[in-house]
Parts: C-alpha cells; structure tokens; sequence
C-alpha cells in the first residue's frame, strides 16, 4: 500500500533533474560561439605581447645617410680622397746638382760644376712647367788666361728660365721625358791671382796667399737649354707617389756677345768669340 507513496517523490526528482540538465545544455549551446573570439582576442593579445617585447629588444634600422657635400678633405679634396686635387697637389718642386762640360771646337770655358732649383705646376700627368734658377762655375781655358796675363780664372754663369717638362710614360715606374725653354743668362768672367790676403782663426790673425779677382768683364743676354732624361718614380702608399729621381743631360746655348780687344782692368788684351755653349749632367730628384 505504501509502493505508490513512494514513487509518486521519485518521479518528482526524476523531472527536476531532466529539467536541470535540459537548461544546461541549452547554456552550453548559446556560449559555444563566442568561444573563437574570446580564444582570437587571447592569441591577439599575445601576439601584441611579442611585438612589444621584439621592438625593446632590437635597435631601430639606421636612416640613410646623405652623401657628404664634396671639400678640401672630402672626396673633391686634396686629403681625404685617393686622388688629390687641391691646388698643392698640382704644384711640383725640384732640385739637383752635377758637372757640365764645354761644346763646340773653340770652347772658352773648361769643365765645372752647377746646381738648380726649380718648382712650377703640372698641367696634366704629361705636361709640367717649370721656374728654374741655375748657377755654372766653370774654369777658363788655359789660352785666354795668358792672353790676359793673369794667374788663373772662370767664369759664372747663372740663369733664370721657364721650362716645360714632357713626360713621355709617366705611369710607369721608369719612364724618359724631355724638356727645355729659355730666359734670362747673366755670365760674369773673371780673372785671378795669387795675393797675399789676411785671414783670422780664433783669436791669431795673419797673411796668406789665395786667388783674388784682377779683373773681369761681365755679360746679360738670353739664352736656351733643351735635353732630356731617365726617372725612376718612388712607389708610395698607392703607387701614385709623384717623387722621382732622375738623371739628366742637356744642351745650353748663353747667346754671349763676342769680347774684341778688352783689357779687363788694366789686363792684357782678351778676345772670347760670341755664345757660350756647354753641356749640363745633373742627378736629382722632383716632387
């Protein structure tokens, strides 16, 4: 009598757990599609993580640099470039010394020494020009020196000129060139004897002989030179280095006047017959 009591409450919770569990499912169907956006916004998120910490942790590609405007120490300078072209580099210096001999069959000047300096500008890699200052000390021949009845004598000769300088081969380590031009000789010769002379060391004064002038004539005329020679240009850093060592010969002609007659200060009488002619051999260097 009691069975039905009892299933009458089972079937009460029986069907408040079927409703229970129909409510749920019906929940889990309505939040089932935002799931993908809420999983999107985290995976978003994270990725927005990443970046922050990438852009902290690595430096900012460099902006591009404009090129420097060209200068004395760019790459239109004299000093900051592999090739300079400022003005110091255009200028070129020179400086030598040697012997130089008499020419031609009736020679009034014996054998001697000279030097020269010169500087001026390069045109270009062949063409150079220069200002040249030359001084020649050379003795006189034996005939005119009795002829004047003195003991001794020579003749100086020095000169300023312009001279173009054409290199033949100028990058190669050895190469030839050519050169000559003209100007300005002045020739002064002189006559000497042995004389007693004073001379002092220290603190002792006394008389000695040495050669003194007795006389001299004097000239001012143009004149020309033309030769050539071998150089051999010194390597530097780049092999562009612009000192050389040369060797060279050259023919000179000082269109002296001819001496008729002159007694050079009370001398006996001197004849030099017109131009001095004489051949240069100097070794030197440029740069």
């Amino acid at each position: 009598m009691s069975f039905p009591v009892w299933v009458a409450p089972m079937r009460r919770v029986f069907l408040s757990a079927a409703a229970l569990l129909l409510a749920v499912g019906v929940a889990s169907a309505q939040s089932t599609p935002s799931q993908p956006e809420s999983s999107t916004a985290g995976y978003s998120s994270s990725q927005d993580g990443l970046t922050q910490v990438a852009e902290m942790a690595l430096p900012e590609a460099p902006a591009p640099r404009t090129a420097a405007p060209s200068g004395q120490y760019g790459n239109g300078g004299g000093y900051g470039s592999g090739r300079s072209k400022g003005l110091l580099h255009n200028l070129t210096f020179e400086a030598s010394g040697g012997a130089n001999a008499p020419a031609g069959d009736k020679a009034y000047i014996t054998w001697g020494g000279q030097f020269t300096v010169g500087g001026g500008v390069n045109f270009s890699k062949h063409l150079a020009a220069l200002i040249e200052y030359q001084f020649l000390d050379d003795k006189l021949p034996g005939a005119i020196i009795a002829e004047a009845g003195a003991q001794g004598g020579h003749a100086h000769i020095w000169s300023l000129t312009i001279d173009p300088v054409v290199d033949l081969f100028p990058k190669a380590t050895n190469d030839v060139y050519v050169t000559g031009g003209g100007g300005f000789y002045r020739k002064v010769t002189s006559f000497t004897d042995v004389e007693p002379t004073e001379y002092c060391e220290f603190y002792y004064c006394g008389i000695g002989y040495a050669p003194q002038v007795v006389g001299h004539f004097s000239s001012n005329q143009g004149g020309f030179n033309i030769g050539g020679g071998f150089q051999h240009r010194l390597g530097g850093m780049y092999g562009d280095s612009n000192t050389r060592l040369f060797a060279e010969v050259r023919y000179v002609d000082v269109l002296t006047p001819a001496v008729n007659g002159v007694t050079p200060n009370g001398l006996g009488v001197t004849t030099v017959a017109a131009d001095t002619k004489l051949i240069p051999i100097s070794l030197g260097i440029r740069w």
